[in-house]
This record gives C-alpha cells, structure tokens and sequence, in this order.
C-alpha cells in the first residue's frame, strides 16, 4: 500500500489511549470507534490534545465520527485549522469523510488499529490518501493494537444483533 510506514515506539501506548474512548463508546451505545490527536512539534515532547469517541447517535449527526470530533478538538486547542505536526491515532480504518477532513486539516500521521471492510478510505475501498493529485499527504501505519481494536466491535455488534433478536 502507498504510503504506509512502520510502527513507531509510542505508536502503542496513543492506540490504547484510543482504545479508552472507544470503551466508552461501547458503554453509550455507540459504534465503539475512538481516536485521540498527539501533536509532536520539533523540539517538544509529544503531548495528547484532542480526545473523542463516536457521538452520532447522542447527536443524531451523521458526521460525528470520532476522528471529526478529535480534529475539531485539536484545531481549538491550538488556535490554527492546520494539524501540520499531528498524529491522529484511530481504532478502525477513517472513512471518505474522515479521510477528507485529515487532508484538509494537514494531519501529518494516521495510524489506525482495525480494518474497515465496508466503509474504510485508506486501505479496503481504496486509498483516499493516496490520491496523488491532492495537495497534502499523509503517512499511514495499519494494524497498531488491531485485534483488540476489532474485538471491541465484534463485541458491539454482537450485542445488537443479539438485541434485534430479542425485540
């Protein structure tokens, strides 16, 4: 796949911080997707500044995916649209919507835990970011902590089918 590179040192540690919003997530009753922002600017220590898990159905928004809410966060947090010296960590795969906002917003890394089969941009519909006519790319790393990022939505989807079944 274009672009993608290796997983880093602390590329673990982000993930499972990703993995706590996915958690709750879960316990709201929301696809258990969740994503935190690191910035690592030259010079200064990487430092976490955006935090969020899926709110579509509290907000009845569909574009209030995990990885939007943490931009939003993060662009606040330092007072500039451009996430030039950002990592965004991600559980599953970023969608089309998903994938736009990061090039607009210049994320500089994504890593992502768990494939998305029916909706990911990067990797299973195609690759979004590879795009070579957009004017940012993106460094990609896959499958960081990725069966416990695809054991939480296993789990999730299990419980609403079950659910379904009992209705």
């Amino acid at each position: 796949m274009v672009g993608l590179i290796g997983i880093q040192k602390n590329d673990e540690f982000y993930m499972a911080e990703a993995l706590k919003e996915a958690v709750k997530a879960f316990e709201e009753g929301e696809v258990p997707i969740g994503a935190v922002i690191v910035h690592e600017p030259p010079g200064e220590n990487p430092r976490i500044i955006a935090r969020a898990h899926n709110q579509v159905e509290l907000l009845r928004d569909a574009t209030a995916h995990a990885e939007m809410i943490a931009i939003t966060q993060a662009e606040e947090h330092l007072e500039n649209w451009r996430l030039q010296f950002c990592t965004i960590y991600v559980t599953v795969e970023p969608c089309m919507m998903c994938c736009g906002a990061m090039v607009l917003s210049r994320i500089k890394r994504l890593c992502y835990g768990a494939r998305d089969e029916k909706a990911g941009a990067v990797e299973s519909l195609g690759n979004l970011l590879a795009i070579p006519q957009l004017n940012h790319s993106i460094e990609v790393t896959a499958g960081i902590r990725q069966e416990e990022c695809s054991q939480i939505l296993s789990e999730f989807f299990q419980k609403v089918r079950e659910g379904k079944r009992k209705s």
